[in-house]
């Protein structure tokens, strides 16, 4: 089984301590790790339960509170610490293709007209200021809790790579403003 980014943050947090899924839910959204894993509750019940398939995770016991549904609680196996720390390792030492949206516009964006491509990087830019705000916010609280600088060092990649990706934007709608870069050349 190739660990998924979602399976991997599961495997990340029985590493901590036993969960049932409603928890890791809740715990994944408290530390922002929605800015690096789409986390939906279908989405991580149905990875935990492949997990447990594949014996990455064990059942450990079940609880139910009042009315709620019963919750089944989990921990790593030692399968599932190996196959974690060998998909991290796989993931940081070597680079991968993504296909993100925004690089792809751009190589199309010449099909705009200059003035609503400057409009529409502005807008781009402006975006990327709010989330570069709610970074600063989130990483300031953290490190003033105390949280060790490991456990926060992809919201500081996160922090430093939007921060550059909007300076690059602001250069370019100064260059195409400036005609320094020529927004829509006719090649032949």
């Amino acid at each position: 089984m190739t660990l998924t980014p979602l399976a991997i943050s599961a495997l990340g947090l029985l590493v901590e301590a036993p969960m049932h899924p409603y928890e890791m839910y809740q715990t994944l959204l408290e530390r922002h790790e929605d800015r690096l894993v789409k986390v939906r509750p279908g989405s991580l019940y149905h990875t935990v339960e492949r997990l447990n398939e594949a014996k990455l995770v064990k059942v450990t016991g079940t609880e139910r509170e009042g009315n709620r549904p019963e919750r089944t609680t989990y921990a790593i196996t030692p399968a599932g610490r190996r196959a974690l720390t060998s998909r991290i390792s796989e993931l940081i030492k070597q680079p991968v293709r993504e296909y993100p949206h925004f690089p792809f516009a751009l190589s199309e964006g010449h099909n705009l007209p200059a003035t609503q491509a400057i409009s529409d990087l502005t807008s781009y830019a402006k975006a990327l200021d709010d989330d570069i705000d709610d970074l600063n916010a989130i990483l300031t609280a953290v490190e003033a809790d105390g949280i060790p600088e490991a456990f926060w060092l992809a919201g500081d990649y996160l922090r430093t790579v939007t921060v550059a990706q909007r300076d690059w934007i602001r250069t370019c709608i100064s260059r195409i403003e400036s005609k320094d870069l020529i927004w829509q050349p006719q090649l032949g």
